[in-house]
Parts: structure tokens; C-alpha cells; sequence
């Protein structure tokens, strides 16, 4: 028995699969935003921050519980001695730049409290230009600090450097310029926490060269030397964001 005519050329329905899961097995957990590998990650580096001050902030609570009359625990500073008042303003703006512009390397902060953000960092401006412009007035009304005439021109030139990255980044972020914002806090920020650093390269310079004036300049010049380097690697490298967005466009296509 044959079909009636046209029965063959009739189309059939098209069907499509769609996608869900497999009886008998549990839909995959979506990861909320913000939890997980990806949100421990964005607390390392103000870690590795705070970390990286705590041997300055140390030393420096010990100078100021010295300079309030307590035990003297630090070598003898006569200089300090005679004029104690710009070692403690720049001792305090110096703890409170470092410590609480570690957490302005939070991602994840930045982006949940913009306000916090916002308002923190009007008050490490202020912080950071204090550090800076004791450190030019230790630098020029403290005669005889180690290092001699090489050390002297150095810290001049890094109190400059720092004061003028803050002031550059605070017009940037005036204008909206977000990236040069960005990357001139974080040129502030790695020339103020050289201390910690230098703490480092310090004595491994003693302990190889001596404590000759030209190793002592060129060992705490190194701390400086080794931040400004990393800052401007982390301000230049690639975003990794992008590239994995990229990667995934294909994948998606291809699952279509």
C-alpha cells in the first residue's frame, strides 16, 4: 500500500535539546559573588601588607613609648632626643598610612564599601603627605644621620617623590582618571612602606659589606629601589580578568 500523495514530502518537527540535568544527579552549586578561592585571594595582599610594616610600626611604638619615658629599648638617638616632636608626628601618620592603606589593595572592599573606600582614602592623603613632609624636615633638620651626604640626597628625593605621587593621585581621581589614580597611590604607598624592606636589606648589607656610610646608603637605598620596582610592575602587568574572559567566549560558542 503506497502513502498518499505528499505524504513524504511533509516536514517533520525539528526538535532541540535542551540542556538540564541528568536524572538521578544534583544541579551544579552556583558560587555567589564574592565567596570562595577567588574572595580569599583579594585579602592577600593587604596581608602581605601589613605584614611587611609590622617591623617598622614595631620599632617605631618602641621610639614613641621611649620618647613618653618609658624603657629605652632602641639604640640612643640624640637627635630625637633633642627635638622628639617631628619623630612622633611622623612615627603615628607613618603607622597609620601603612596599616590602613594596606586594605585599599582589597578588591573585594573596594567594590562592597565605595564609601569606606572613598572616605579612607581622603584620610591617608592627608597621612601620606605628613609622612612625607616630616620626613623632608628629619632629613634637613637632623644633622648626622647615617649614611652621609648619598643617604641625605636620597631621602630628599623619595619624601619628594611621595608627596608629589599623592598629590598627583589625588587630582586624578578629581578628574575621574581612575588608572592614573591608581597607579600613582601605588607608587605612594611602596616608597612609604620601604622601611619594611629595608629592614631586610639592611642587614644583609651589614652583615656582607659592613656599616661603612657608602653600604649603609646603598643597602636602605636598595628597600626603596626594590618597591618602586614592584610598584610599577603591578601597575604595568595585564589584567588577568580579560584573558579569561577571552578564553571563555569560545567555549561558550562552541557549546551552542
Amino acid at each position: 500500500m503506497t502513502p498518499p500523495t505528499g505524504a513524504i514530502d511533509k516536514p517533520r518537527p525539528q526538535t532541540h535539546l535542551v540542556a538540564g540535568p541528568v536524572p538521578g544527579t544534583r544541579p551544579a552549586r552556583q558560587r555567589r559573588p564574592g565567596t570562595g578561592a577567588g574572595a580569599g585571594s583579594t585579602w592577600r595582599i593587604p596581608a602581605a601588607l601589613v605584614v611587611l610594616s609590622i617591623v617598622p610600626v614595631v620599632a617605631g611604638s618602641l621610639r614613641l613609648l621611649e620618647v613618653a619615658g618609658g624603657a629605652q629599648l632602641l639604640p640612643t638617638n640624640p637627635r630625637i632626643d633633642a627635638s622628639p616632636a617631628p619623630v612622633v608626628v611622623h612615627i603615628v601618620a607613618a603607622a597609620l598610612y601603612a596599616l590602613l592603606g594596606a586594605f585599599q589593595f582589597s578588591t573585594r572592599l573596594r567594590r562592597r564599601r565605595p564609601r569606606w573606600h572613598r572616605t579612607t582614602g581622603r584620610l591617608l592623603v592627608g597621612a601620606g603627605l605628613v609622612v612625607a613632609l616630616s620626613a623632608l624636615w628629619l632629613t634637613l633638620f637632623y644633622p648626622g644621620a647615617p649614611g652621609g651626604a648619598l643617604l641625605w640626597a636620597i631621602r630628599l628625593l623619595v619624601a619628594s617623590a611621595m608627596a608629589a605621587s599623592i598629590v598627583l593621585g589625588f587630582t586624578a581621581i578629581r578628574r575621574r582618571d581612575i588608572a592614573s589614580h591608581r597607579a600613582w597611590m601605588i607608587r605612594a604607598y611602596a616608597l612609604a612602606v620601604g622601611a619594611g624592606t629595608q629592614a631586610f636589606t639592611q642587614g644583609v648589607g651589614e652583615a656582607i659589606f659592613g656599616t661603612s656610610e657608602l653600604s649603609t646608603a646603598l643597602s636602605i637605598s636598595s628597600g626603596w629601589v626594590i618597591n618602586a620596582a614592584v610598584a610599577e610592575w603591578v601597575i604595568r602587568r595585564p589584567s588577568a580578568r580579560p584573558a579569561r574572559r577571552a578564553r571563555a567566549r569560545p567555549a561558550l560558542a562552541g557549546s551552542r
